[in-house]
């Protein structure tokens, strides 16, 4: 069946082994998050070969599929977990990621009923403005967390770059650090854990400027695809190839390079423009924006360009490519983080390991 998304487990990790030894060089423990392949459990099997300890995914459905196909934990859970999923979260998860003062009472209670004492560690918001406590509340917050029955607070941690876009710096990542230590000042207890950052953050490791006590990264991204959007680069000594997609050519016709009539909005409600490069050699694949992300797929042949997609359809331009293509044929595509993520959630789109 095509289209289909192929993952190279020896690629990945090469990934995993080179990242886990550059987080260790500066004191960091590397988490290896799976949510991008929704928890594929080959997968998740490969990142533990390569001594990963924690695995992360930000739905418990993930984590249940990986350890009912026997992968052992320790596992985390990194989006905030809903109310009704509380039960799952204890009896599946060993540490979640939580912000929030009431859901951490209820998990508590939960967790008391059986028999359970849930390890979280208390998210903060120092800018990006997605979850966590606000920075300048914190203190005053995790300092009432630590006394909720049934959990243990083992660290703080913070994510940058997911819904602001903003980088990780020394500053806000020193931020954090001072919010543990007026904690422990305060309350008398000992956090071991921050988790520092995703990703993104790891210029700062590269560049030898993570500030010390940043002890853990939750990385998926860079394991996976070899990339870090945020930064819109390539991550330094990791592999890009790792996943590749493949899809049928269905349609190849010689056509205008500009539409014929009025524009108005396309089936997204974007309104598309257009480059008069006279008559083109189109071809239409069957694949579209359910499945991938055309914004960051990357042909593997060099000289084809993908110029629009719709939900079922992607339309690319071959006149320029070496190959002699027809009606049948499959393209092939380097994927970057959004199209990955898709592809492995469309239930469309077939999954070889490899």
């Amino acid at each position: 069946m095509y289209p289909k998304v192929y993952a190279y487990l020896e690629r990945i990790q090469e990934n995993a082994k080179y990242l886990k030894s550059l987080c260790a060089d500066s004191g960091v423990e590397m988490v290896g998050v799976t949510k991008v392949v929704c928890g594929e459990p080959t997968i998740a099997r490969a990142l533990k070969e390569c001594g990963i300890n924690i695995l992360g995914d930000s739905r418990i459905q993930n984590i249940k599929k990986m350890r009912n196909s026997g992968i052992k934990g320790p596992f985390m859970l990194l989006r905030i977990p809903m109310f009704s999923e509380l039960d799952d979260v204890a009896n599946y998860v060993d540490y979640t990621l939580i912000s929030d003062l009431e859901i951490t009472k209820k998990l508590g209670t939960v967790s008391s009923k059986f028999n359970k004492r849930s390890k979280i560690i208390y998210m903060v918001d120092v800018g990006d403005l997605r979850e966590g406590v606000w920075f300048e509340k914190a203190v005053s917050e995790i300092s009432k967390a630590l006394d909720i029955e049934g959990i243990e607070i083992v660290g703080i941690g913070t994510n940058l770059g997911c819904f602001g876009g903003v980088i990780p710096d020394e500053s806000n990542m020193g931020r954090l650090v001072k919010i543990k230590e007026e904690i422990q000042r305060e309350t008398g207890r000992t956090l071991d854990i921050i988790s520092g950052g995703n990703t993104a953050a790891l210029p700062l490791i590269e560049a030898g400027s993570l500030p010390k006590g940043i002890n853990q990264f939750r990385l998926g991204e860079s394991i996976i695809c070899g990339t870090d959007a945020t930064n819109n680069r390539n991550v330094p000594g990791a592999r890009q190839d790792t996943i590749i997609f493949e899809a049928e050519i269905v349609e190849l016709k010689v056509k205008p390079s500009v539409p014929y009539g009025n524009i108005g909005y396309d089936s997204f409600g974007r309104k598309p423009t257009f480059e008069d490069k006279g008559n083109r050699i189109k071809g239409i694949l069957a694949v579209g924006e359910q499945d991938v992300d055309p914004t960051s797929m990357h042909p593997l042949d060099d000289d084809i360009e993908i110029l629009h997609a719709s939900s079922d359809h992607t339309i690319v331009d071959l006149t320029e490519s070496k190959v002699r293509y027809k009606v049948g044929d499959k393209i092939r595509f380097r994927l970057g983080y959004s199209s990955v993520l898709r592809a492995f959630t469309s239930p469309y789109v077939e999954k070889v390991i490899l």
